[in-house]
């Protein structure tokens, strides 16, 4: 049962986006490793940008650096 969890930044990610995330990752895995799709799992978590950092800042600072 694979399970498939993918972690990104609460900033506009639409449903079909999701949508498209979760088919193509859920093929990938019947294509490259056989398994069945009704087994396989995909959570998708978003995160707000003041909870993720990278570089030594929240994302929300290094986004304003970036405009």
């Amino acid at each position: 049962m694979p399970y498939v969890n993918i972690k990104v930044t609460k900033d506009g990610v639409t449903r079909e986006q999701k949508t498209q995330i979760v088919r193509e990752i859920t093929d990938t895995l019947v294509r490259v490793l056989n398994k069945k799709p009704e087994h396989t799992h995909i959570v998708i978590d978003e995160v707000e940008t003041d909870n993720w950092g990278f570089a030594g800042m929240l994302t929300t600072e290094y986004r304003k650096q970036k405009t």
